[in-house]
C-alpha cells in the first residue's frame, strides 16, 4: 500500500509564551531536484547531437544499458526523503533528459509506478538535446499552468546564437496551497568559469524576471527555484542577481532564502571536480515559506541525498558521485550529481 500524505511528523516547537515544548502533528512532503546525467533513449534524433548515445554510437548505448540506467534513476528518486516522509518526492525537477519518452519510461519503472507521477516537459533548443522537466504525484499536486521561458544567448566572440536549456515554470496546488516551481539547468562552465560566467548571469537575469512577474501578482507568492545552476550559492548569479540570502534574518518581503549556502560553507557538495566539491544543485525558496503560521506549507529543512551506493567506492574518483558513464563505458552507476531536496511541513487540522 502506498503511504502518502496521511504520514505525519511530530515536531517539537518552542512557543514564545512558555519555555516548555509543545508537540504538534504535521503533514510533510519532500520536494527534490536531480540531474540525471544524460538520460537519453537509444534512438538517433537527427536535429540534436545525440549520436553517441545510440547502439552504434561511441558510447554503445544499447537498450539493455538504457533500461538499466532508467531503473537506477527511478530507484534513487523513490528513496529521496523516504526516511522522513515514508514517500518519494511529491515534486521533483530533473535535468539532462532527452525527451518525454525517457520521462514516461522513468515514471513507469516499478519503483515509481505506484506513485502515479505526472509529467511537465517541453522540448528545448539545446543542441545536445537535453531538457529540464517536472515530475509530480498527481494525487497530491494539481498543476494549474506551465510555461517554458527561452534563454536567448549569444557568444561573446562570434556573436552567434548559443542554444541552451529553457527555464520551466510550473504553478499548481499542493493540498490547496498555490506553489510556483522554476526548474533550471543553467549554461555550463565549458571554456572556463570566468569566460562562461556571463551565460549564467544571463540565466539568472531571466530567472529573476520570472520571479518578479510572480511577485508582481502576489508579493507573498510561494516560489521554489531549483536546478543545476552550474554556480555555487556565493557566485554573482545566485548571490547578487537572484539576491538569494543565506540568512533568514536578512529576508524582506519578496526575498529569497538559499539554504544551500549554509551547506556549502561546511564543505558539502552535490558534485566533485579535481578534488573540489561544488554545490551547483540548489533549491531556493521565497520568504513566504518561512512564515511561522503553519496552517499552510512551510520550509522545514534542506539536504543532499548521498546514500552510500551513490558514492564511487574505489579508484581515482573514490568518494565522488558514482556516475553512470566513465572512461568510455557504462559503469552501472547513477549520476555525476547527488540529488538535493527540501522538506515542507503543514500543521494538520
Amino acid at each position: 500500500m502506498i503511504l502518502r500524505s496521511v504520514f505525519t511528523l511530530v515536531i517539537s516547537l518552542i512557543t514564545s509564551v512558555v519555555i516548555s515544548q509543545e508537540k504538534k502533528e504535521y503533514k510533510i512532503h519532500t520536494v527534490a531536484f536531480y540531474n540525471l546525467e544524460n538520460l537519453f533513449d537509444t534512438e538517433d534524433d537527427p536535429i540534436t547531437f545525440d549520436d553517441d548515445r545510440t547502439p552504434k554510437g561511441k558510447d554503445h548505448w544499447t537498450q539493455e544499458v538504457y533500461t538499466h540506467k532508467v531503473k537506477n534513476m527511478a530507484k534513487v528518486i523513490s528513496e529521496i526523503g523516504m526516511d522522513l516522509t515514508k514517500n518519494s518526492p511529491v515534486i521533483i525537477g530533473v535535468a539532462e533528459v532527452e525527451n518525454r519518452k525517457v520521462l514516461e519510461d522513468l515514471a513507469n519503472e516499478n519503483s515509481l509506478k505506484a506513485n502515479d507521477y505526472g509529467i511537465v516537459h517541453f522540448d528545448s533548443p539545446d543542441r545536445r538535446g537535453i531538457d529540464v522537466a517536472l515530475l509530480y504525484q498527481k494525487k497530491l499536486f494539481k498543476v494549474k499552468s506551465s510555461k517554458k521561458h527561452t534563454l536567448i544567448l549569444y557568444d561573446q566572440d562570434t556573436n552567434t546564437r548559443v542554444y541552451t536549456r529553457d527555464q520551466l515554470l510550473v504553478s499548481g496546488y499542493l493540498d490547496g496551497d498555490l506553489i510556483h516551481i522554476i526548474v533550471n539547468h543553467w549554461p555550463s562552465r565549458r571554456g572556463g568559469e570566468a569566460k562562461s560566467r556571463y551565460k549564467r548571469e544571463k540565466a539568472a537575469t531571466l530567472n529573476k524576471k520570472i520571479i518578479d512577474s510572480l511577485f508582481a501578482i502576489d508579493p507573498y507568492s510561494k516560489i521554489i527555484i531549483m536546478g543545476d545552476l552550474n554556480d555555487n550559492p556565493n557566485n554573482i548569479s545566485v548571490k547578487k542577481i537572484l539576491n538569494a540570502k543565506s540568512s533568514k534574518k536578512e529576508l524582506v518581503i519578496k526575498g529569497l532564502y538559499n539554504p544551500m549556502a549554509r551547506l556549502v560553507k561546511k564543505g558539502i557538495g552535490s558534485l566533485a571536480w579535481q578534488d573540489r566539491w561544488s554545490l551547483f544543485d540548489q533549491i531556493i525558496v521565497s520568504k513566504s515559506f518561512l512564515d511561522k503560521d503553519y496552517s499552510s506549507y512551510r520550509y522545514y529543512k534542506a539536504g543532499i541525498y548521498n546514500a552510500a551506493y551513490l558514492i564511487t567506492p574505489d579508484g581515482k574518483y573514490k568518494g565522488y558521485p558514482f556516475r553512470s558513464f566513465s572512461n568510455g563505458s557504462y559503469t552501472k552507476g547513477y549520476s555525476d550529481h547527488f540529488p538535493v531536496y527540501i522538506t515542507l511541513i503543514k500543521q494538520k487540522k
